[in-house]
């Protein structure tokens, strides 16, 4: 770490304690290379063990750490802090119920984006190879940032015709 810091503010809510969701502000040392992803994860592991927030492959592929990143949905782990100077502000994803801080109930969306079948289905079906962890991880092969890419645009509002 650096002698810098920038100021994270969180959207936090936590539904047994909290009638509605609010803003808690922490300094975060950084360095450029520091991803949102690593200033939340700096957070919950030195200054507030309690923030809850999704992320799995950091490699921009899953999709788990979207959120609001300044009023824009991004992905936390290819999102850079070195891209908001002094201060940035985090919130979950718009248009999803809030489970709990930047964590959102998902189901609803899994359940539409599987039932249009959003990938390729082979003719035949092969043996999963020891790489394959299970056959749904298989569906998004080939197809990297497609969940990524759908709860992102599910964040965003909708674009409307006005001519």
């Amino acid at each position: 770490m650096t002698d810098q810091t920038i100021h994270i503010e969180v959207l936090r809510y936590r539904p047994e304690q909290d009638k509605e969701p609010w803003l808690q502000g922490f300094d975060v040392p950084y360095s450029d290379d520091m991803s949102v992803l690593q200033g939340l994860q700096y957070i919950r592991d030195y200054l507030d063990g309690t923030l809850a927030f999704r992320w799995s492959c950091r490699q921009a592929i899953c999709g788990s750490c979207g959120m609001m990143v300044d009023g824009v949905p991004k992905l936390a782990c290819k999102t850079f802090l070195r891209d908001y100077p002094g201060k940035v502000r985090i919130e979950p994803l718009n248009h999803f119920p809030i489970e709990r801080d930047l964590v959102v109930v998902l189901d609803d969306f899994i359940e539409k984006l599987e039932s249009i079948t959003p990938y390729i289905v082979p003719k035949e079906d092969k043996p999963l190879s020891e790489a394959s962890t299970s056959r749904r991880r298989r569906r998004w092969t080939g197809t990297p940032s497609s969940a990524a890419a759908s709860i992102a645009c599910c964040a965003t509002p909708p674009v409307r015709n006005t001519a």
